[in-house]
């Protein structure tokens, strides 16, 4: 199980892309014509391996129009997660749990399938599970996503924070429906995922609700990456990266080995 995509939500797609491109460094983006059923566009990056994506509404009344309007603007939407197991598996388990699942589907025979989780029922955000076959395949990113790999600067996504009025009760419950085990910090909660990535349970702090609230960045110099911020106009009050309404913990690396410092 490993963190594959984050998904944010924006009512400008074309002011996002201008500020990720700038900020994050990133190559080129996909518009996944799948999202058309769900009334979005958007457009999909990959981040090394992993993927950030931005869907905006096109017409009114999608889920996420209404989240714009819930949570007063641009913010966090989904995390994807990438399961190695049998979906089938997954789904009889999410049934077990009474865990809906809101959109689903098989294609290729089923190497490449998804269950989106009612959020509801899980808390924070829309969790997706989803299978690819091979595990290197990442349907979402387009067929040729690994053309449009950059990574001058930006490495991979190797983490998501979930803002929660019980942060206590939501990652027990996302522990529960991914089977993982949840270690409590001085921030919150954690949850590991494999190579390296987490899912992290904080209490609310920016006035807005639950939510999908920041995500961290490997990169390869945090200071050009808030130099870059600050000429877009995307830092924050104390400094931080803030891009589509959320939050962005530059996790700087290492010429060799893993990231070592949040900033």
């Amino acid at each position: 199980m490993r963190l594959r995509q984050i998904a944010l939500v924006g009512q400008d797609l074309a002011a996002a892309r201008a500020d990720i491109v700038a900020v994050l460094r990133l190559g080129d983006d996909y518009a996944d014509p799948d999202v058309d059923v769900f009334g979005l566009h958007n457009a999909v990056w990959p981040v090394g391996h992993t993927f950030l994506e931005v869907v905006s509404p096109k017409q009114e009344g999608t889920t996420a129009g209404r989240l714009l309007k819930r949570r007063g603007g641009d913010g966090g939407y989904m995390v994807i997660l990438q399961i190695d197991h049998d979906m089938a598996a997954a789904r009889r388990r999410m049934a077990d749990l009474g865990v809906r699942i809101v959109h689903q589907i098989d294609r290729d025979g089923g190497k490449v399938s998804y269950s989106h989780l009612h959020p509801t029922d899980v808390g924070g955000a829309i969790l997706s599970l989803d299978v690819m076959v091979p595990k290197e395949r990442w349907e979402w990113g387009g067929p040729r996503w690994r053309e449009n790999v950059k990574t001058d600067m930006s490495l991979a996504i190797v983490g998501a924070e979930l803002q929660a009025d019980d942060p206590d009760a939501m990652s027990a419950r996302w522990s529960q429906v991914l089977d993982r085990p949840r270690r409590e910090t001085a921030e919150g909660f954690r949850i590991g995922l494999e190579e390296g990535g987490e899912i992290r349970f904080a209490a609310v702090r920016d006035g807005r609700g639950e939510g999908l609230g920041a995500f961290d960045v490997s990169v390869r110099n945090a200071a050009t990456v808030r130099a870059a911020a600050k000429t877009r106009g995307a830092l924050d009050a104390k400094g931080g990266v803030v891009l589509c309404g959320t939050r962005v913990n530059l996790v700087e690396a290492r010429e060799s080995g893993p990231t070592t410092a949040v900033a």
